[in-house]
């Protein structure tokens, strides 16, 4: 039989209020009193009711995380991050995703709701799918959010982002650097407001340059290794046999870049010397495949501890320290050749 607060009180000869300021470690109590509650707490092997915990503090002490999946190095490296963070504050998460199939804005709609029914304190969420006017409607209703890898207008004070529009520059210029003039590109999904934010950060700096892309050298990928190695067996298709009729591949994220070099090297390329190739987000494994893939880092980590650290102060009025600027940088390695080398 479950003991229960009274049966700890009884046990140590306190009052329920005593034994309840000694659980909570709230208030002051004698340290031979404090002591007999604890003896007591060990002897019936009490658990404190996380519910009557609830209903006294108003709080639940936990946020509600929603992302798309969490499979993948990126999704992964956002839930690890956002667990670690709640724990130093001794809270906790649930999670929802959207699972494989179906329409990916209803089942973002359907992960939040069955986070908000969880009285969850806050929300973290990371979507692509939904509309800027769901998450206006959302924090008009539950303020308590910190939405991940996107800027909503109007709601600036609750994203927390990088700059994609200038990792998509950096992109570009380190192609055109390395002089190459004639360039593809796999890119992500175009309802991804990431994806078209580096995208067009990307051909607006080629175009300054006079570099244009050719339609049939951009294909759309969905950010998954399957959806690369497609797009790479359309490049491929479309202008190929070798020698292809560019220089460089940009790819909108890592793993599709290192999907498409596996296909691009099965069919005879070799890279840097044939074809360089650059991607984004410098994932895990980005600088242990070969070759070391040159890639924009995007600071996930940092974004997802920036969020938890603003809604976490916002929940539990908590003052961690929250830094908004986390900026895109370049990191060159060995998959981009200067096409001047020897």
């Amino acid at each position: 039989m479950t003991s229960t607060i009274k049966d700890v009180a009884r046990l140590a000869g306190v009052g329920v209020g005593t034994a309840s300021r000694v659980i909570s470690g709230k208030g002051s109590v004698a340290p031979e009193t404090a002591a007999r509650v604890r003896q007591a707490i060990q002897t019936l092997g009490f658990r404190p009711s996380s519910i009557a915990r609830a209903l006294s503090r108003k709080s639940l002490d936990m946020l509600g995380v929603y992302v798309p999946q969490y499979q993948g190095l990126f999704h992964g490296a956002v839930l690890e991050t956002i667990g670690r963070e709640l724990r130093e504050v001794e809270r906790h998460m649930v999670t929802a995703s959207g699972g494989a199939c179906g329409d990916a804005r209803l089942q973002a709609l359907d992960g939040i709701d069955f986070l908000r029914q969880r009285e969850c304190d806050g929300l973290l969420l990371m979507s692509h799918a939904l509309h800027d006017d769901d998450l206006r409607q959302l924090h008009a209703q539950m303020p308590q959010i910190a939405v991940l890898n996107r800027i909503v207008p109007g709601l600036e004070s609750v994203c927390f982002s990088s700059d994609h529009a200038l990792g998509g520059r950096l992109a570009a210029q380190c192609l055109l650097e390395a002089g190459h003039r004639e360039v593809a590109i796999i890119s992500g999904p175009h309802h991804a407001p990431d994806n078209e934010a580096r995208l067009h950060g990307f051909l607006d700096t080629l175009g300054a340059a006079g570099v244009r892309v050719p339609s049939e050298r951009i294909i759309t990928g969905d950010f998954t290794p399957a959806s690369g190695r497609a797009a790479a067996e359309a490049l491929l298709a479309r202008c190929g046999p070798a020698p292809l009729p560019f220089s460089a591949l940009f790819c909108a994220n890592d793993p599709m870049a290192i999907a498409a070099i596996s296909v691009l090297a099965a069919a005879g390329l070799r890279m840097p010397e044939d074809l360089s190739v650059i991607g984004y987000d410098d994932c895990e494994f980005a600088a242990h495949v070969w070759p070391a893939l040159t890639t924009v880092r995007i600071d996930i980590d940092a974004i997802a501890t920036q969020a938890t650290r603003d809604l976490i102060n916002r929940c539990y009025g908590r003052d961690r320290p929250v830094i908004r600027d986390v900026a895109p940088e370049l990191v060159w390695r060995q998959s981009v050749r200067r096409v001047d080398a020897a």
